[in-house]
């Protein structure tokens, strides 16, 4: 396997993603089957590589935002039933149906539109019909069964129009990770089940129907129905910080740079921008290449901490667009070219991607979704280099 440039880069660990896979397939319900989201790059961890992986495992499904995350799947040789969660133009009908991609359905107007591309493109669409039971973001609204009775018409006309087959319907919980949520997920969960009884009592029914994502499948089994959803989990990370005893999760990122330039410097040295951080005592500094550009969050600025030689040093002064500093003072020969982990382990120490979301006001989603592309990705299988993922070379 050749090299890669070790500026700043991402390892991502594939077995720590196929145990997490089995792990969450192990405890789902009887008969339902597992839709692995891997929209934003896999949640910022190679969305190629990654569903690959989660394919050879048996995956079912796979979740994805628009239609060029769908079209990247299919040319990187995943070949099962691919759901596009949001958004598609409806003048994109033919290549919905030459790349083989399910479209989710929001609206009765979406309908119509993508119905008559679809019949003008000579091709019929299977579609989700996506259920909107208490987000207020996208699908047919229905968050009261006796005000909203109307928009079961809706549904019924829109699952008879000729050229989309609706082979499922799904909805998604709003507060599924609150570990009191006052019933909310409960009540979304009822409503959902309202609405597809009132549809099959109409005629109308769906071979796959799906609520759960991540959260709420590790919460609720009697949720599971046909198919969950679970992203944030198939990576090791949990959806909210109480629930990470739930199952055994497996992190699969970290994230590591290098000491570029280590010096000393004197007491009543101002160090960065705005002289935020002035030395106290005769300082050794490390300088890392790794910013804001990155995707390492300029809000750490003074607070947060990396490891060096796996002991914990501090971040000093603010960050900066492509670089920030440490002070390594505390630590024995560093030396330029030495590896810094910025989250993940290091010998007997572990520094949580959840550390930095919560220094920063953020959630562990962010973090690694937001990891900038200028960031390579490197596979590991067995502790072994196995492939890696670079976005400018591509």
């Amino acid at each position: 396997m050749s090299e890669f440039l070790k500026r700043t880069w991402a390892e991502i660990d594939l077995d720590a993603i196929e145990k997490n896979y089995r792990a969450i397939r192990g405890s789902l319900a009887d008969g339902s089957r597992l839709m692995a989201v891997v929209k934003a790059d896999a949640y910022g961890h190679g969305a190629a590589c990654v569903a690959r992986t989660l394919q050879a495992a048996g995956a079912d499904w796979f979740g994805v935002s628009n239609l060029q995350e769908a079209i990247q799947l299919r040319e990187e040789g995943i070949t099962r039933p691919i759901l596009i969660l949001s958004y598609t133009p409806p003048e994109e009908a033919a290549r919905l149906s030459r790349y083989n991609i399910t479209q989710t359905v929001i609206s009765r107007e979406y309908a119509h539109r993508l119905n008559d591309e679809a019949a003008a493109a000579g091709v019929t669409l299977p579609v989700h019909i996506k259920l909107d039971t208490g987000m207020s973001r996208v699908g047919f609204f229905y968050h009261h069964e006796q005000a909203d009775a109307a928009v079961l018409e809706e549904l019924t006309q829109v699952c008879r129009l000729p050229h989309l087959t609706a082979e499922g319907i799904f909805t998604h919980f709003a507060s599924a990770d609150e570990e009191d949520d006052g019933g909310f997920t409960q009540h979304q969960f009822d409503l959902f089940c309202h609405a597809v009884e009132r549809l099959a009592q109409a005629g109308i029914t769906f071979k796959l129907k799906h609520c759960c994502n991540s959260a709420a499948t590790l919460r609720f089994p009697q949720m599971h129905l046909d198919m969950v959803r679970p992203g944030i989990i198939l990576y090791g990370l949990a959806p909210a910080p109480w629930m990470r005893t739930l199952l055994p999760l497996l992190p699969a990122m970290s994230l590591k740079t290098v000491a570029s330039l280590v010096k000393e410097i004197p007491t009543d040295t101002c160090v960065s921008y705005g002289r935020t951080f002035i030395t106290k005592r005769v300082t050794t500094v490390a300088t890392v290449p790794i910013g804001y550009a990155d995707g390492y969050p300029r809000s750490l600025s003074g607070t947060a901490r990396m490891l060096v030689n796996g002991q914990f040093v501090p971040l000093v002064g603010r960050v900066c667009m492509d670089q920030c500093l440490l002070d390594v003072t505390d630590v024995p020969a560093v030396c330029e070219g030495m590896t810094v982990t910025v989250f993940g382990g290091d010998g007997n120490e572990q520094l949580p991607v959840e550390e930095l979301a919560t220094l920063s006001g953020s959630i562990n989603y962010e973090v690694v979704c937001l990891i900038g592309k200028r960031v390579p990705r490197i596979f590991y299988r067995d502790g072994s280099m196995i492939g890696k993922q670079d976005y400018f070379s591509e």
